[in-house]
C-alpha cells in the first residue's frame, strides 16, 4: 500500500511548494506535480498516476480543484480508481 499525492498548478508563474509540502506532511510517499491546465483529465503526471495506482493505494490532493473541474468529473475519476 503506497500513499501517493498530486498537486497541480493552472499557470507556469504558480508555485507547487505549498501543495507539494501538504501532501509530504499528511504522508504521501510519491508525489506526482505538473503545472498543467485543469480544463482536461488528460494530464501526463495524472496519467502516469493513475496507470500506477493499485487497489489499497491512497490518493490525496489538497483541494478537490486540483484533483477535477468538477463533482461529476470528480466520480468519474474516482470510480474509474
Amino acid at each position: 500500500m503506497t500513499v501517493y499525492g498530486y498537486a497541480r498548478v493552472s499557470t507556469a508563474g504558480q508555485s507547487l511548494y505549498e501543495q507539494k509540502e501538504t501532501l509530504k506532511n499528511a504522508g504521501a510517499e510519491m508525489v506526482f506535480s505538473e503545472k498543467y491546465s485543469g480544463t482536461t483529465t488528460s494530464r501526463p503526471q495524472f496519467k502516469k498516476l493513475v496507470n500506477l495506482i493499485e487497489p489499497n493505494d491512497t490518493l490525496i490532493v489538497t483541494k478537490l480543484d486540483r484533483f477535477a473541474r468538477n463533482t461529476r468529473e470528480a466520480l468519474n475519476l474516482i470510480d474509474d480508481l
